[in-house]
């Protein structure tokens, strides 16, 4: 028997699945609310309105530049909380590893998934694991249900946008998913981008009271521009963006100009997107560019009357519609 890889036998409820949760998940993420011998726990009283979100991770490769399944799926649950103005306060974690995955990276991977639950005061109550056999998994999924309390007196809600709102972005699009792309290693490519994969939490604290503030949304999947779109629908307006307004680093344009991606549909794990009245939308961007996390924070266009499109305007002053994401150029990367 191989005691360094995941078998079958540790997803079958006997002794190894036992030994496999005292080593590991309960070594590493253990709290008092924590009872891995429960099927369910009792959570003190929550002071606020209590918002719930629930999000799968899967990523290929497993570890990337700027962080790791662990680590990404605590910011994923984390800033969905986030960008509704609620506080993170309690997870829970289920873990379906693949046959054959070496138990030191699932280790790793879920004493990552603690650092970042402790970094943003986010206790794990409840948990589940399952094996599924060799060659039907990519190694380790996650899955995360997340509670939060939200105090914030803004209400946030895509009914409140309208025409002449500002939208901002925290920083440059498009760095995780280049970053995971580059560490797959494909097309013959590589670089040193970081994903920026990261907690949200400072940014929405530092603006989710304001009165004017009307939307904040993380751009995971599908990106600034999928983001757009889904205000575009929800509003009947149109949403136009900046094409020299909007961040992109210089290696996530290089990549997407040789392999013709458009960075606005890349994801983001550490952004948030906004959409403000034009007057708060200043104080937004100060208060942004007085973290780290905010300092390549901009205004990227504004809310049009009626069309329900997403338009870029560009930097020759013309204008190109951004259809709405059909094909997945790069899957599995959150």
């Amino acid at each position: 028997m191989d005691d360094t890889r995941i078998l079958l036998a540790h997803g079958n409820g006997g002794r190894l699945m036992r030994e496999l949760i005292a080593n590991i998940f309960n070594l590493h993420l253990g709290n008092p609310l924590l009872d891995t011998d429960a099927d369910a726990v009792a959570l003190p009283p929550l002071d606020g309105d209590i918002l719930v979100t629930t999000d799968g991770f899967t990523v290929d490769p497993l570890d990337f530049p700027g962080g790791d399944i662990g680590s990404l799926a605590v910011h994923g649950a984390v800033n969905d909380l986030a960008v509704a103005g609620a506080e993170p306060r309690y997870f829970t974690l289920s873990a379906l590893i693949e046959e054959g995955l070496e138990i030191a990276r699932l280790d790793r991977y879920i004493a990552s998934f603690a650092r970042a639950a402790r970094h943003n005061h986010v206790a794990v109550v409840a948990g589940d694991t399952k094996v599924v056999r060799r060659g039907e998994g990519s190694g380790l999924y996650l899955t995360v249900a997340g509670i939060g309390v939200r105090r914030a007196s803004a209400r946030l809600a895509m009914g409140r946008i309208g025409p002449g709102d500002a939208i901002l972005v925290s920083g440059p699009v498009g760095d995780h998913g280049v970053a995971v792309m580059l560490a797959r290693e494909q097309f013959g490519l590589s670089g040193s981008l970081h994903s920026d994969s990261a907690s949200v939490l400072p940014l929405t604290r530092a603006v989710r009271d304001f009165p004017d503030l009307k939307f904040m949304r993380d751009p995971t999947r599908g990106g600034l521009a999928t983001v757009a779109h889904e205000i575009a629908r929800a509003t009947g307006h149109s949403v136009v963006l900046d094409q020299d307004a909007v961040p992109v680093r210089p290696q996530v344009a290089s990549v997407c100009e040789m392999l013709g991606y458009d960075p606005y549909f890349l994801a983001c794990e550490g952004r948030v997107v906004a959409v403000a009245d034009p007057i708060a939308a200043d104080e937004v961007l100060a208060r942004w560019h007085a973290l780290p996390e905010g300092q390549e924070a901009a205004v990227i266009g504004r809310i049009e009357v009626g069309g329900a499109r997403v338009i870029l305007e560009t930097g020759l002053g013309g204008r190109r519609v951004l259809d709405e994401l059909e094909d997945d150029p790069l899957p599995r990367i959150c």
